[in-house]
């Protein structure tokens, strides 16, 4: 089956080549991503291949319908970025991977959690000007500290047991509890009480209508004054310019970053000989105490390898069945 794939890299050449070993399918990589008007470079396949940041609005499925295209292929978990009425009503079949390495992510959450806590990005660039005074570093034990993790599947259950390992109290807010988590003690609390008692909280939750901006100005003012948050879910998940008000104030203690709401214009690609055009962000970089990483928390060996594999097997199973082994349809947005 000849499949298109949007937004590549290198490393997705290297692991989806990997994966197609056998040549059971026909990959067509462009750098491009897609959109409406990008959709005409899918002619002539039966399937596309999208990542997180590609536009799969009615106007791009529309587009890939007329040249053909009947399966789209998600190497990422979420799927807020397609319009699933649209393609259930194009009949465009839509898979994706569900999982790949959640130690991945959790991992790197904590590792936001570990330099913002001591400073590793600061400290790092005052060793490197001969700067090795301490004042300004001051961190706190993790140890005793509570954590609120909102949302506990995959990841968010592995952040929690890397911080019950610390020593961490876990506060926990999901609407299907964790038994595994329970039996470590993670305690699930409504989301007022985790935020006003927690120390460092962190997003793990998807991306849907009811989730979208959950931290923001409301949500910020319940939680503890000093107290750092960490996003490594999706970027509409909180309120970017209400976390800049409450970084400012001082309200809201540090802020770490994997994702942003507005990412489609800038992650993913080298803009270092250009001007950053999104206000917001760049003032999300003025701030000490903020840390941001260019969603590239999936991004080990390990998780490139696992998501390539699932995603050849999507493309398996719709050349075979008609259907995605791991699909994803409107009734996982009801």
């Amino acid at each position: 089956m000849r499949v298109v794939v949007y937004s590549t890299r290198a490393y997705d050449r290297e692991s989806l080549t990997a994966a197609n070993a056998a040549g059971r399918h026909e990959l067509v990589f462009i750098g491009a991503a897609l959109d409406a008007t990008t959709a005409v470079a899918a002619t002539g396949a039966q399937a596309v291949c999208a990542f997180v940041n590609d536009r799969l609005d009615a106007p791009t499925l529309q587009a890939l319908h007329a040249v053909g295209v009947r399966f789209v292929a998600l190497r990422c978990a979420g799927f807020n970025h397609v319009d699933l009425a649209a393609a259930a009503a194009l009949g465009i079949a839509v898979g994706r991977v569900p999982e790949y390495s959640p130690h991945a992510v959790a991992e790197h959450t904590a590792a936001l959690v570990l330099t913002l806590n001591r400073k590793i990005h600061r400290a790092h660039n005052r060793v490197r000007e001969g700067n090795f005074a301490l004042e300004g570093l001051l961190g706190f034990d993790l140890h005793g500290r509570t954590v609120g993790v909102i949302g506990t599947g995959r990841i968010g259950a592995c952040f929690a047991r890397i911080m019950v390992g610390f020593g961490c109290r876990v506060l926990a807010r999901d609407l299907q509890p964790d038994a595994g988590c329970e039996a470590l003690g993670v305690r699930y609390v409504e989301l007022d009480e985790l935020l006003a008692h927690s120390d460092i909280v962190s997003l793990h939750c998807p991306l849907t209508p009811q989730t979208r901006h959950l931290i923001g100005a409301e949500a910020l003012a319940h939680m503890k004054r000093g107290a750092m948050l960490i996003n490594t879910g999706r970027g509409a998940l909180i309120d970017t310019r209400a976390v800049i008000r409450a970084l400012k104030s001082g309200h809201l203690g540090s802020l770490g970053l994997d994702v942003y709401e507005e990412e489609a214009d800038l992650f993913f690609r080298d803009l270092s000989d250009e001007v950053i055009r999104d206000d917001v962000f760049a003032r999300l970089l003025t701030f000490p105490n903020v840390v941001v990483t260019g969603h590239q928390a999936f991004f080990t060996a390990d998780a490139l390898a696992a998501i390539a594999h699932t995603t050849l097997d999507n493309l398996d199973g719709f050349e075979a069945e008609g259907h995605a082994r791991h699909p994803v349809s409107i009734e996982h947005t009801a």
